[in-house]
């Protein structure tokens, strides 16, 4: 079995590159997330996460976390182009199963990129 990592590299980590993201101003939700995304020029997807304590204490924080980093890893080789991508779980939804989660990503994203080709900026 193939192993996939999510290296230092994959991860946005400045604000800066947030804020690139965010004033791309395109996004896409579903009952379980908010997904921001940017083109970028690298060969390869990054994330970024923001999950607020409006979302819960510390422990279902991180397993917000966990389970959006995991979807991420296992779906980013699936994403047609590259993009930077700002994820945010929504809130009031009670914590998902890790398939509910990587579906709810990859059909976000999918969404995210068609609206990105129309916009002419693919």
């Amino acid at each position: 079995m193939k192993t996939v990592s999510f290296p230092r590299t994959a991860r946005l980590r400045k604000s800066s590159e947030f804020k690139r993201v965010f004033d791309a101003r395109c996004s896409a939700s579903n009952d379980v997330l908010i997904v921001f995304a940017a083109p970028n020029s690298l060969e390869y997807s990054r994330l970024g996460l923001s999950v607020s304590r409006k979302i819960g204490n510390a422990v279902i924080r991180n397993r917000w976390k966990r389970l959006i980093r995991e979807a991420f890893r296992k779906t980013r080789t699936g994403f047609s182009g590259t993009f930077d991508l700002v994820v945010i779980p929504q809130r009031h939804t009670a914590l998902p199963t890790a398939q509910a989660v990587m579906f709810s990503l990859q059909k976000l994203v999918d969404k995210l990129v068609d609206k990105i080709v129309r916009r002419g900026k693919l």
